[in-house]
């Protein structure tokens, strides 16, 4: 055990103090991760549900394969944000574990750890573009829906504004 007048320690505590908003953008990561994963299992199990119940008739069976399409088209991008995701976040576990590295060792990688913020960064930018895409194509369909309701009379006691 290293006593507490180590001349390291200043050093490793800077480092930590550094990690911290890494580690704040892992969590964040971790919630979204969360989102869309939640948004993918209700894509797929509305996904499953339509595949049981295809009917022959193939007006109704147009309909049905036209959302199964949207909902395929939802999946890629919400698999496409997870995967984004966790990219992210190992480019971030990468830097933090590149930062200790420096820190207790005589390798000093200084062109690594801005290269990897930037990185994750990015997937992350990337991930989020993914899931703003998934979630238009979620509001398109919604959207189609309202339009089949919007001359319906109005339940008693509505309140809401519909133009």
């Amino acid at each position: 055990m290293q006593p507490l007048n180590d001349p390291n320690l200043p050093i490793l505590a800077q480092v930590i103090q550094l990690s911290i908003a890494p580690v704040f953008l892992l969590t964040a990561i971790g919630a979204f991760l969360s989102v869309i994963t939640t948004r993918l299992g209700r894509v797929v199990d509305r996904a499953r549900l339509l595949e049981a119940s295809v009917p022959e008739d193939e007006t109704s069976r147009a309909v049905i394969v036209a959302e199964l399409a949207g909902l395929d088209r939802r999946m890629l991008l919400a698999n496409r944000a997870v995967g984004l995701s966790v990219a992210a976040a190992l480019t971030i576990c990468s830097l933090i574990t590149v930062l200790f590295i420096s820190a207790v060792s005589p390798i000093h990688p200084d062109d690594l750890v801005p290269a990897l913020f930037i990185l994750a960064l990015v997937l992350l930018m990337a991930s989020l573009l993914a899931f703003a895409l998934e979630i238009r194509i979620s509001i398109r369909t919604v959207r189609v829906r309202a339009e089949l309701i919007r001359n319906a009379p109005r339940p008693p006691g509505d309140i809401s504004f519909r133009p």
